[in-house]
C-alpha cells in the first residue's frame, strides 16, 4: 500500500526518507514494520480467487453418467418408486462428498506449492541485514538488491553500483536500464525514464543497490495492472494428459460393453426399465470418473512429502520427471559441501600460515603490511556484515574473510570508518573477482579480491612486508605453487590484491590493472556428511553424479575423491576450458568418462545440459546464480537453490532446495520414483476392479443366467470399493528397494512393464469367483435369488478390497511383504468391509439394496471364493519365479 504521497521519483531522498520516518541505516525497528503491516497489509496481488467449496461440490454432478442416474432418480419417484429414487441419490450425494474431498485436498495443496515457493528478499531492520518474506515487505523498509533479485516492491534508490533492471514486463524495453540513485526527474518523466525508481516485478540483472521501499502490494505499479495476471494457469502433468485421454477411451469401451449388456438383457425378456437403470449405473461404476483426481491427490500428497524434506517443487510435471533422472549435475559449494567456510591457510611472500588450529595471526594493526592487507581486504571489499552481538549475514566466503579480520583485531565496523567505500564493481560468475573504491581522506584505493586465476595476471607488483616491488616470475611460480598445495588439500582459495589510485578514483577501468598482489587465503568447506552414502545410493539406483563447479580444478578433484564420486568408468576431471576446446561430437564421449567438472562458466553449463541430453540421459541440474537459469531451464529438472540462490534461478526452476544440500535431491528422486508407482498402483486397482465388475455383469447376460448384482448394489460397491481405498493407495510408503531399481524410462506408458495384462487378470479373476458363487448358490439355494445376488455382491466387494492390498507391490507377492505398512489402506478396507457387513445385517438397508443376512456357511464360501484371484495371482507369480530361476537364459 502506498506511504508516501506525490510523486516520489521527483522528490529528494532526504524529504522521501523523513516523510517515510526511517533512518536509511538502521531502517525500520520490527516493531514499526510489524504495526505498518498491519495497517496497511501484505505485500502481494490480488490474484483469481480460488475456487470455492460449493462450486467444487457442484462439479461433481455434471458427469454426464452422472446426470442421467439424477434422471433415473426424477423417472423412479414418477413412478412411484420412493425408496429406490432416494437409495439412488443418497448413494449419488455420498460419491459426490468423496470426490469433493479429493478434489479440495487436490486444488489446495496446489495452493500450498505458491506459499512454498514464495518469494524472500534482504532488507536492514533494526540495523542488522536479514532475509524476510517479500510479502512481509512495508512502506519504509530498506531493501538491499543484486544481480538475479526479482524488485520486492516499488522503491527509491539510495545508492547503487553499475545496476541495471529489466523491465520488460511493465514498460516492453527489452533493454536493461541502467540506475542511477542521483537522477532526479520531474512529473511527466515516463517511469521508464526514472533512472531513480525501482519497480516489483522487475528483474536485477547487474550490479547492486540499496532502496527505501514507497509502495507496496496493489499500489506498485504492477499492482495497477494486477487484473491482467489474474488468469488462473492449469498445470497438467503428462501423464494426467495421458491418462485424460485414456478415460475417453475407457469411455467408449464401457459404454459399448454396457450396450452388450443392455440389449442382452432386454433379449431375454428383461424390462427396457430395469435393463436401463442396470446398464447407466453399471456405467457410473465402470467409467473411472475419480482417475484425475486421484492423480492429483498422489501428485500433490508427494509433492507435501517433498516440502517436509526440503524440496519444493515448482512444477508439477517435474514430480514425474524426478523418476526418470540418471544424472545429477551438481553445484559443489553448498550442496555437495555444508558451505561453512573457515580459513585454514594464509599465504604472503613472507611466510605461510596454518591457522587450523586457530593460530592468532601476528598481525598488527598499526603497520599496513602484506598480512594486513591480505586480512583487511577480505573485510573491505565485501556485501557481508559483521555485527556487534558476533552474528554475521552476507555469503559464508565472505563471512569467513571478514571473521578472520575480526579475529585479527581488525574490526570492520573500525576499518569501514577510516576506509569508506565510495564505489565498486560487484562480483560476477564470469568476472570471478569483486572491487571496492575506498576512500582514506586523503586519497583513494582500490581493494580486489577473486580467483587467483584471475587476480594473478592482473598484478604487475606484490608486497613484502611494507614493500612493494616487482611481481617476478619466480614469485608467479612460487605463488603457482602455493596455489596448487592448498587446492591439493581440497582448499577454496583466494588471491587479495589493492592499487593506490592517487586523490581521485579514476576510470573505473583502470581500478583492476597493474595491481599489487598480497596474498592468498586458502577456506575449508568440508563435504557434507550425508553427502557420500547418497552419491552410492544414487549410483546403485542407476543415477550418475556430476560435480560442476566454479572451483579451482584440483580444490574439485579433492572433494570429488572424498565424496566417492570418482569411478573406474567415470573418473575424468574436465576444466571448463577442456570442454570448450571440444567438438560436440567429442562433448558428447568424454562425457562419459568426466566425474568432475572445474573452473566452468555458466555458458558452460548449458552445454554440459544439451551433450548430457544428446547422448539420451534425462539430467538434473542446479544452479544458483542468474547466468545459471538457462542451464537450469534448459535442464529436465531444474533445480534452484532455495538458501544462496537468486530469484531469476528459481523462477526458471522446477524445484527448490530449501537446504541446498545435495542429499534432498536424492530423496526427491525417491519420492518422485514412489509417487508414479503409487499412481499405477490405484490404476491397477481402479481399473481391475472396474473389469472385473463389467466383466461379472456381462458373462451372466451372455450365459442367460439372472443378473448377478441389482443397480443399487452396483452403486453401492462403487462408493465403498472405488473410494476410499483408492484414495489410501495413493498414499502408500515408497517401498525399500525403490533406489535399487533402475530409473524408468519416460518414454514408457503408464501400462508398461505388464500392468494392462495384470489388470485384465485381476479382472478376469475376480469376475471368475463372483460368477462362480452366483451359479453354485443358484444350485444351492434354488429359488433364493436375493440370497444368491448377496453372496455375488459381497463375494465382489472382499475379492476387490484384498485387491487392494495386492496392488501394493508389483515386484513381490502380498505373502512376501504382508498387509502392514499403510495404516491408511488398512483403515480404508476395514471402514469399507465393515459398511458391507453393516448392509447385510442392518433390516433397514437390507430392504433398501434387496440383500438377505448370511449365515455362517454362506460367509465361509464367500471369503473362499473372495482369495481366488489372490490366490491365482500367487501361483502365476511363484510359477514365473520358478521359470526365471531354472531357465534364466529366458525373458518371462
Amino acid at each position: 500500500m502506498r506511504f508516501v504521497a506525490g510523486n516520489w521519483y521527483t522528490a529528494s531522498t532526504a524529504k522521501l526518507l523523513k516523510e517515510l520516518r526511517v533512518n536509511p541505516s538502521l531502517g525500520l525497528s520490527n516493531q514499526e514494520a510489524k504495526s505498518r503491516l498491519e495497517r496497511m497489509g501484505p505485500n502481494v496481488l490480488v490474484t483469481a480467487p480460488p475456487i470455492s467449496p460449493w462450486r467444487i461440490f457442484l462439479s461433481q454432478f455434471q458427469d454426464f453418467m452422472v446426470l442421467v442416474l439424477l434422471g433415473t432418480v426424477v423417472i423412479s419417484v414418477l413412478l412411484g418408486e420412493y425408496l429406490d429414487a432416494a437409495a439412488i441419490f443418497a448413494i449419488l450425494f455420498l460419491n459426490a462428498v468423496l470426490g469433493f474431498v479429493q478434489e479440495y485436498r487436490a486444488e489446495r495443496s496446489i495452493e500450498m506449492l505458491g506459499r512454498l515457493a514464495a518469494e524472500h528478499c534482504r532488507v536492514v531492520r533494526d540495523g542488522h541485514k536479514t532475509l524476510i518474506a517479500a510479502a512481509d515487505l512495508v512502506p519504509g523498509d530498506i531493501i538491499l538488491l543484486e544481480t538475479g533479485d526479482r524488485v520486492p516492491a516499488d522503491a527509491r534508490l539510495l545508492e547503487c553500483q553499475l545496476l541495471s533492471v529489466d523491465e520488460s514486463n511493465l514498460t516492453g524495453e527489452s533493454v536493461p536500464v541502467s540506475k542511477d540513485e542521483k537522477f532526479l526527474g520531474d512529473e511527466a518523466t515516463p517511469l521508464g525514464d526514472r533512472k531513480n525508481a525501482v519497480y516489483k516485478s522487475t528483474l536485477v540483472t547487474r550490479g547492486f543497490g540499496r532502496a527505501v521501499v514507497v509502495a507496496t502490494g496493489m499500489d506498485t505499479e504492477i499492482g495497477k495492472i494486477a487484473h491482467l495476471l489474474q488468469e488462473k494457469e492449469e498445470v497438467e502433468t503428462p501423464l494426467q494428459r495421458r491418462l485424460q485421454q485414456l478415460g475417453k477411451s475407457l469411455v467408449l469401451g464401457c459404454t459399448a460393453l454396457v450396450a452388450v449388456v443392455f440389449a442382452a438383457g432386454v433379449q431375454q425378456g428383461l424390462s427396457v426399465y430395469k435393463m436401463f437403470m442396470v446398464a447407466v449405473t453399471l456405467a457410473v461404476a465402470a467409467i473411472p470418473e475419480g482417475l484425475p483426481a486421484v492423480v492429483t491427490i498422489a501428485l500433490s500428497v508427494g509433492v507435501q512429502r517433498m516440502s517436509r524434506q526440503n524440496a519444493v517443487i515448482r512444477q508439477l510435471p517435474a514430480v514425474e520427471t524426478l523418476g526418470c533422472a540418471t544424472v545429477i549435475c551438481s553445484d559443489k559449494t553448498g550442496t555437495l559441501t555444508l558451505n561453512q567456510m573457515q580459513v585454514q591457510e594464509l599465504w604472503t611472500a613472507r611466510r605461510q600460515y596454518n591457522l587450523s588450529d586457530w593460530e592468532k595471526l601476528p598481525l598488527d594493526p598499526r603497520v599496513q603490511d602484506d598480512l594486513w592487507y591480505s586480512v583487511a581486504v577480505g573485510a573491505l571489499c565485501t556485501k557481508a556484515e559483521m555485527y556487534e552481538d558476533g552474528s554475521a549475514f552476507g555469503d559464508p566466503t565472505e563471512v569467513a574473510l571478514v571473521r578472520l579480520a575480526e579475529r585479527c583485531g581488525l574490526r570492520q565496523s573500525s576499518l569501514r570508518r577510516s576506509y569508506q567505500e565510495v564505489d565498486g564493481v560487484p562480483f560476477s560468475s564470469e568476472r570471478k573477482r569483486m572491487s571496492v573504491v575506498v576512500s582514506t581522506g586523503r586519497d583513494y584505493l582500490a581493494l580486489v579480491k577473486g580467483a587467483p586465476d584471475v587476480i594473478l595476471p592482473r598484478c604487475t607488483h606484490m608486497l613484502i612486508g611494507t614493500q612493494v616491488v616487482k611481481l617476478t616470475q619466480e614469485k608467479r611460480r612460487e605463488a603457482s605453487a602455493v596455489l596448487d598445495a592448498m587446492t591439493d588439500q581440497a582448499l577454496r582459495v583466494l588471491a587479495a590484491a589493492y592499487k593506490p589510485l592517487g586523490q581521485t578514483a579514476g576510470p573505473r577501468e583502470q581500478w583492476e590493472q597493474g595491481l599489487v598482489f598480497t596474498g592468498l587465503v586458502g577456506m575449508i568447506d568440508p563435504p557434507r556428511p550425508e553427502v557420500p552414502p547418497a552419491v552410492q545410493a544414487a549410483r546403485l539406483g542407476g543415477v550418475r553424479t556430476i560435480m560442476v563447479t566454479g572451483d579451482h580444478q584440483k580444490t574439485a578433484a579433492a572433494i570429488a575423491e572424498r565424496i566417492g564420486l570418482l569411478t573406474s568408468e567415470t573418473h575424468q576431471v574436465l576444466t571448463g576450458s577442456e570442454w570448450e576446446a571440444l567438438t560436440p561430437l567429442q562433448q558428447r564421449e568424454e562425457i562419459k568418462r568426466t566425474a568432475v567438472f572445474a573452473r566452468v562458466a555458466p555458458t558452460h553449463k548449458l552445454s554440459i545440459v544439451k551433450a548430457l541430453q544428446a547422448n539420451g540421459e534425462i539430467v538434473a541440474m542446479t544452479g544458483d546464480g542468474v547466468n545459471d537459469a538457462p542451464a537450469v531451464k534448459e535442464a529436465h529438472i531444474g533445480i534452484a537453490m532455495g538458501m544462496q540462490g537468486t530469484d531469476v534461478t528459481r523462477e526458471a526452476s522446477h524445484m527448490v532446495l530449501l537446504d541446498d544440500n545435495f542429499g534432498t535431491i536424492i530423496k526427491a528422486v525417491r519420492e518422485g520414483r514412489g509417487i508414479y508407482d503409487n499412481i499405477r498402483k490405484f490404476i491397477r486397482y481402479l481399473l481391475g476392479c472396474n473389469v472385473g465388475e463389467v466383466l461379472t455383469m456381462l458373462a451372466a447376460t451372455l450365459l442367460g443366467l439372472p443378473l448377478p448384482l441389482i443397480p443399487m448394489q452396483i452403486l453401492w460397491m462403487n462408493l465403498v470399493t472405488d473410494g476410499l481405498p483408492a484414495i489410501a493407495l495413493g498414499l502408500d510408503p515408497v517401498e525399500r528397494d525403490i533406489m535399487l531399481q533402475k530409473p524408468r524410462n519416460p518414454r514408457e506408458g503408464v501400462f508398461a512393464r505388464g500392468l494392462w495384462k495384470r489388470i485384465l487378470f485381476s479382472g478376469i479373476t475376480i469376475s471368475m469367483a463372483a460368477l462362480a458363487i452366483f451359479v453354485f448358490s443358484l444350485w444351492y439355494y434354488p429359488g433364493e435369488l436375493e440370497r444368491s445376488r448377496t453372496m455375488a455382491f459381497t463375494t465382489l466387494v472382499l475379492a476387490q478390497l484384498i485387491f487392494a492390498f495386492q496392488c501394493r507391490w508389483e515386484r513381490h507377492s502380498i505373502f512376501d511383504m504382508g498387509i502392514w505398512g499403510n495404516i491408511y489402506l488398512i483403515a480404508a478396507v476395514l471402514l469399507s468391509g465393515g459398511a458391507q457387513v453393516f448392509l447385510l445385517h442392518t433390516p433397514f438397508m437390507a430392504s433398501i439394496f434387496q440383500t438377505v443376512p448370511l449365515k455362517l456357511d454362506d460367509w465361509l464360501l464367500v471369503v473362499i471364493f473372495a482369495f481366488f484371484p489372490l490366490f491365482a495371482e500367487t501361483v502365476v507369480m511363484i510359477g514365473k519365479r520358478a521359470v526365471q530361476r531354472h531357465f534364466s537364459f529366458l525373458k518371462v
